[in-house]
């Protein structure tokens, strides 16, 4: 996603650009094919609403900038009630095309192991950063990269689902048309049910760490077995919650808990399961995910699974602009810098395309204020987070500067209308100051 992203932003300020990508020639744990910007985990990029949502204004911010990631976004948009679902296949294969159609971009198919001296770079290894490329920033940076590991959804086939027990509805029937209003698949759960679901759940074989390896979760994605293990009700609290549903099936029996499903592809024939992140063994999770109602004979397309994720102490050693401080030429962004989700790591690809482009141009570019979304992500990472508490994270309203409106914090519809006006015409008013700068 960044290094997508910022490339598309160099190229679109006029550099010759070459993206150097070493899939599929050199391949990762979750990475299915050769293509740029793979989705890998989920195909959602969260709420698309800008005006009560963070990660929706950047969303907005991404956009107004002319980002190829969600111009692709929407152009394979799924229904999701207020969220951005994308077909992945298509999203990735339309990215790649673009970008190649490009005549100052081209993409070199190799793996680059070693931090260059010389030139002008931008690493954006996303999630998967290559093993020797990540002893090679450790040598640089004379510290121990930190790590978490980061879990993936199964997706299984809509056909082999029962819709006599499932049925289709968003939560409180959100969205504008019926298809959003009936976005979501939903498997209900009695009481004995789910009880039994987190039994299974909880004495399933799991995937465990290997000797030494102490990197934790990352709290916006926990498997569900470590939710569970947190409490017996935790499910039914998060990703099971039962509220705002009624089953057409039974509409005068509440659930106990409800399995959400969404459409991962434009077919239709996909689901994944929603917020069912696993590190669950392959022939524990068939055995303990047939035991939701409606899912009983599911034929899964991908299990679900965890892997390492690497990421840099970036308050530590980036500067303002993105830049290795024992290294200037080379910038880093993405996942790698501590911000998590797809759009938050196009975002700071976007941003990592524009400083470089700018630099290479000699033309000035500040980053944008922390008033923004953007602002806000880069931020925190550049020095605004504690260095020894450095921990990913999604952008929040609680990364921007406090704003002042009738009823105070209580009023939060308010407050956060508050924080986007004045994100929108701050970004605004910053894209403005790039275009001037650049002509």
């Amino acid at each position: 996603m960044a290094g997508s992203e910022a490339a598309w932003q160099a190229a679109q300020m006029g550099i010759d650009v070459v993206l150097h990508e070493m899939r599929p020639k050199i391949e990762t744990f979750a990475h299915q094919t050769g293509n740029l910007a793979e989705m890998v985990c989920s195909n959602s990029f969260r709420s698309d609403d800008s005006e009560q949502n963070a990660v929706g204004l950047l969303h907005w911010e991404m956009r107004q900038a002319g980002g190829i990631i969600m111009e692709m976004a929407d152009k394979h948009r799924l229904p999701a009630g207020g969220a951005l679902a994308v077909d992945r296949e298509p999203f990735a294969v339309s990215v790649t095309e673009r970008l190649k159609s490009l005549p100052n971009v081209s993409v070199s198919y190799e793996e680059i192991d070693a931090l260059p001296e010389d030139g002008n770079w931008i690493f954006a290894t996303g999630p998967l950063t290559s093993g020797a490329l990540a002893q090679a920033i450790q040598a640089e940076t004379g510290a121990e990269a930190l790590a978490f590991f980061d879990a993936i959804a199964p997706i299984l086939y809509h056909d082999s689902i029962d819709m006599s027990k499932a049925w289709m509805q968003s939560r409180y029937d959100k969205g504008e048309t019926e298809e959003e209003r009936t976005a979501y698949l939903n498997c209900p759960m009695d009481k004995a049910q789910y009880d039994g679901f987190i039994d299974a759940l909880l004495n399933a074989e799991k995937t465990e760490f290997k000797p030494g390896e102490t990197a934790g979760y990352f709290d916006g994605c926990l498997p569900i077995e470590v939710m569970a293990e947190r409490g017996r009700e935790t499910l039914r609290y998060g990703p099971m919650k039962p509220v705002g549903l009624t089953n057409p099936h039974q509409p005068d029996v509440k659930a106990y808990a409800v399995v959400q499903l969404r459409r991962d592809n434009a077919l239709g024939t996909l689901y994944n399961i929603v917020g069912f992140q696993t590190k669950m063994k392959y022939g524990a999770q068939t055995e303990v995910l047939r035991r939701i109602p409606g899912l009983e004979n599911a034929q899964f397309a991908r299990l679900g699974g965890i892997h390492r994720n690497t990421f840099l102490n970036s308050p530590t050693l980036l500067d303002g602009s993105m830049r290795l401080k024992s290294r200037p030429n080379v910038r880093f962004a993405g996942q790698i810098t501590g911000v998590e989700g797809y759009v938050e790591s196009a975002a700071m690809g976007l941003l990592a395309g524009r400083l470089a482009a700018s630099e290479i141009l000699d033309v000035a570019l500040d980053t944008p204020p922390v008033t923004t979304a953007t602002g806000a992500l880069i931020t925190h990472i550049s020095g605004g987070a504690d260095a020894k508490t450095f921990q990913p994270m999604n952008v929040n309203f609680g990364l921007f500067p406090p704003i002042d409106v009738k009823g105070g914090r209580r009023n939060r519809p308010a407050r956060y209308k508050a924080y986007t006006d004045r994100a929108k015409a701050d970004w605004n008013e910053w894209l403005g100051k790039c275009v001037l700068d650049a002509a």
